[in-house]
This record gives structure tokens, sequence and C-alpha cells, in this order.
């Protein structure tokens, strides 16, 4: 059962081993992982060629993407308070193909306060909290990232792992990813 590794790993200074750490997991639960590195069976179509580079990796993780069972999504925080947002985009695409979305986080600690820490907030009288520009500080804690992440990945019945780790650790520890994808396999093989 192939599942598409989905994340910012891919921007790591060796993302091609990561990629195989990833798959080398899968495969010890009976899955095969694949990478957004990955090159597509039988290369990739002749119209894409004229396409800049950018919209041919584009078109080609969709099309990893439409080929996978699943999708495992890296949803650790990466450049602010929230997962990626080329994930998210993936995490969606699967979701809208109506096949299970799983997630894992090396950050633990919910939406809500990891922007709180991130930016200027301040707690209005009613409770809420605010940025700097005054707009609403999404607060659904326990959710991991923002609602529509987490509703997807429930709604699809699959689950999200998530463990607090140092910030030195938070992109080489695969204890999370490893949980998922043993959840994962219990789901698609179940």
């Amino acid at each position: 059962m192939r599942v598409y590794l989905a994340g910012p790993d891919v921007f790591l200074p060796d993302p091609l081993a990561r990629a195989a750490a990833l798959k080398a997991i899968c495969a010890r639960h009976g899955l095969v992982g694949v990478s957004p590195l990955d090159d597509l069976a039988g290369g990739d179509p002749a119209d894409w060629a004229a396409l800049p580079e950018a919209y041919r990796i584009a078109r080609r993780n969709e099309a990893h993407i439409a080929g996978c069972a699943a999708l495992v999504a890296n949803l650790t925080p990466f450049r602010g308070p929230s997962a990626d947002a080329g994930t998210v985009f993936e995490l969606g695409f699967m979701r809208a193909l109506g096949r299970p979305v799983f997630g894992w986080s090396n950050a633990a600690a919910p939406f809500a306060a990891r922007t709180r820490a991130a930016f200027a907030t301040t707690q209005a009288a009613d409770g809420t909290w605010r940025d700097a520009e005054g707009l609403l500080v999404e607060d659904f804690a326990p959710l991991h990232d923002n609602l529509m992440i987490d509703g997807a990945i429930a709604a699809s019945g699959g689950v999200l792992m998530a463990r607090d780790l140092p910030r030195g650790a938070a992109w080489t520890s695969l204890d999370a990813f490893e949980a998922c994808i043993q959840a994962a396999a219990r789901t698609l093989k179940g």
C-alpha cells in the first residue's frame, strides 16, 4: 500500500537521506513510502517540458498523491507556528480525493499557544486573544494546528501523533513519524 510522505523534510540539508529513513520505517510496517523527490514511473509527461521547474514539481507531487492510498504529513511547525503551506495543500488535496490523511509533529503544543508565543498578542476582556493587527488568534484547544487541518485528519479516519521535543530535535527525531505510520498501517490494512 503506497502512502505519500508530505512535509518540509525536502528542505533539510540531506533530503534524500531523510526520504530513505522515512521509507525504511514505512517498509517495516508493510507500507510503501512515496517521497515528493521520487521520479514518476515512466518519467514526466512530455507536455510538462515547457513548464517552469516549480510547476513541474507541483504537478509531479499531485501525480504522486493521486497514485497513493493515503497521505502522511509532517506537521511540525515550519517557519512559523503552523505547518508548511505546501504540506497543508497536499493534505487537503488528498482529503478532497476522499482518501485517509494522517499527521505527525515534533511539537505538541496546541496551535493557539504556538501562535501566541510567535507573535505579539494581547488578551481581550472577553478572554479571546488578538494579534498586533487586532485579528483574532484561533483558539480551539487542544487542536494541533488550524481547525481545517485537524478536522480533515479526523474526518478521513486518520490520526495525528505529536511529540514535544526540544528545538534541536524537531528535525531529527522520527518517533512521532513511526507512531503515525504504525497507526496508518493498522487503519489501512484493517
